[in-house]
């Protein structure tokens, strides 16, 4: 079974156009993808955690 992809937090950011201090805002408000932080304390997105979070956007806006 492969593992799931697990995407840099410069990568999250790219793709959603978004600056870092402005990601930690939204996770300061609880909105946001899961946040994986490993024992060396960089942060990981699982693919899937973040297409999931944008589907929730798309469903709140519509």
């Amino acid at each position: 079974m492969a593992s799931p992809q697990m995407l840099k937090l410069p990568e999250v950011l790219a793709e959603l156009g978004m600056s870092r201090a402005a990601f930690y805002r939204m996770r300061a408000r609880a909105q946001g993808p899961r946040l994986i932080k490993l024992p060396n304390g960089q942060i990981r997105v699982r693919r899937t955690d973040l297409d999931a979070w944008w589907a929730e956007c798309e469903e709140s806006a519509a």
